[in-house]
């Protein structure tokens, strides 16, 4: 018999549980095909219960996505402990983050090719997740730190629906072209080629 929900359950229990079981209809339907009556379902409640937790679907995946992350990023802070250069810590920081999210068959199901847009907008409009990246960069009220803090998240998805290679690849992609932005400024970036003589006046002669 299922456990009563509005009785002796906290609030804070209750939604845990909720979002335990929207994990696992996430990684067996995909986010973008579950519905609250699936999650209703697979927690044990009505709908009616699941609405007095979560307004919505999408307040129930934005909830989501943040719980994880926060447990995401304090496996990266464990595995940060011994590294004190400001490199060597980024660039693990990243691959630690990039490498918790693959391992979990519930996270990776946020980056297939049917939901990786839905979830590269939910970060993009996360001030929470935003708030976390400046934090590691920096002073998370300067806003040159929350820009490079965006522009971090973007990256990080980015790796996530379209993986480099092979470790060997993406290695350098970070290390040549996320660590000198995020950590020098886009001034110190490998520079833009050059075009070749005589492009402009073919883009004139086009125009």
């Amino acid at each position: 018999m299922s456990r009563p929900w509005m009785r002796e359950e906290r609030v804070g229990l209750a939604a845990g549980r909720i979002l335990d079981a929207a994990g696992e209809v996430f990684a067996e339907r995909g986010v973008g095909a579950t519905e609250m009556s699936h999650i209703a379902q697979a927690a044990g409640c009505s709908r009616a219960t699941l609405y007095r937790y979560f307004e919505n679907r999408h307040a129930l995946q934005v909830a989501y996505m943040h719980r994880q992350t926060h447990r995401v990023v304090e496996g990266v802070a464990r595995r940060l402990q011994h590294l004190t250069d400001p490199r060597e810590r980024l660039a693990e920081a990243i691959r630690s983050a990039l490498a918790a999210v693959r391992e979990s068959p519930v996270l990776a199901s946020w980056f297939t090719a049917a939901d990786g847009a839905r979830t590269a907008g939910l970060v993009e409009a996360s001030a929470v997740l935003q708030g976390l990246c400046a934090a590691f960069l920096g002073d998370p009220d300067d806003p040159a730190v929350r820009e490079r803090a965006r522009w971090l998240l973007r990256i990080i998805v980015s790796l996530l629906a379209n993986p480099g290679r092979d470790a060997a690849d993406e290695r350098m992609m970070i290390e040549r072209f996320v660590l000198p932005v995020l950590l020098d400024g886009p001034e110190t970036a490998p520079p833009r080629p050059e075009a070749p003589a005589g492009a402009g006046r073919m883009r004139r002669s086009l125009a």
